[in-house]
């Protein structure tokens, strides 16, 4: 019974792989030529690949390089203004006035962002310091916007909030923002200093301030990474001479 059962089962499988051995045809593997051409394409393609991944990296490194060539040129020009305005904010939080900044989009954040720093702190445990971003209130942006005007939106915050004396600090990377521009007249009207950050024209902006920081770049990205350097540098300059050693 025993070798009855294992006969045909030997030989059924004999059969099978007899019948399905053919060298580089049936069995699915490839020929000689077939495997040297997908090697030839496979070499070819890691190249690309590789060429590639060194241009891109190329092209990241040229893009921090970028960066940090605005920042250079920009400070060589501007230092002098920065500790101008570094130090009419130090006059100002010392003779308990404010800072107002305002701005769209990333400006917008720019605002905010150092508006914190100077609330909260930038390196130093220390006393606050009254600084206000204007972007912030989505019940006053939106109350304005609906019922006089989007171009409205900072300058009737200007007028609600800001005093003889303040500081307005209109961020905008084209200088041509209306919101920004009007605020910025408003100020003007109430008696308060002004300050842009701009980018390499200073557009419309650039002309109506006292204080102009014009970034050397017509590329959003980098004039806004100049912008919060600058408002780094600044929040510093302000905290070391206020509640530490000078730097």
């Amino acid at each position: 019974m025993r070798s009855a059962l294992v006969g045909p089962i030997v030989l059924t499988i004999g059969v099978t792989i007899s019948s399905g051995y053919q060298p580089g045809k049936a069995n699915g593997l490839p020929s000689e030529g077939n495997r040297k051409s997908a090697a030839r394409k496979d070499r070819k393609l890691h190249g690309t690949l590789l060429e590639l991944r060194v241009m891109e990296r190329e092209a990241i490194i040229g893009a921090f390089e970028t960066s940090a060539d605005v920042k250079c040129t920009f400070i060589r020009t501007h230092a002098e203004m920065v500790i101008e305005v570094g130090q009419l904010l130090i006059r100002t939080f010392r003779e308990g006035r404010k800072v107002l900044l305002f701005g769209n989009g990333g400006s917008a954040t720019d605002a905010s962002h150092i508006a914190a720093e100077f609330v909260g702190r930038y390196k130093r445990d220390r006393e606050p310091l009254p600084a206000m971003a204007l972007a912030t209130d989505m019940a006053v942006l939106t109350c304005i916007a609906n019922d006089y005007d989007y171009t409205d939106i900072f300058s009737r915050q200007i007028l609600a909030h800001g005093r003889k004396n303040d500081v307005a600090v209109a961020i905008s990377t084209s200088g041509n923002s209306l919101n920004v521009i009007r605020a910025v007249e408003a100020a003007r009207e109430r008696g308060l200093f002004t300050v842009a950050w701009t980018g390499a024209t200073g557009g419309k902006l650039g002309d109506l301030v006292e204080y102009a920081f014009r970034v050397p770049s017509t590329v959003t990205a980098r004039i806004q990474e100049c912008h919060i350097t600058l408002g780094h540098v600044l929040c510093e300059f302000v905290e070391e001479r206020l509640f530490g050693e000078q730097i």
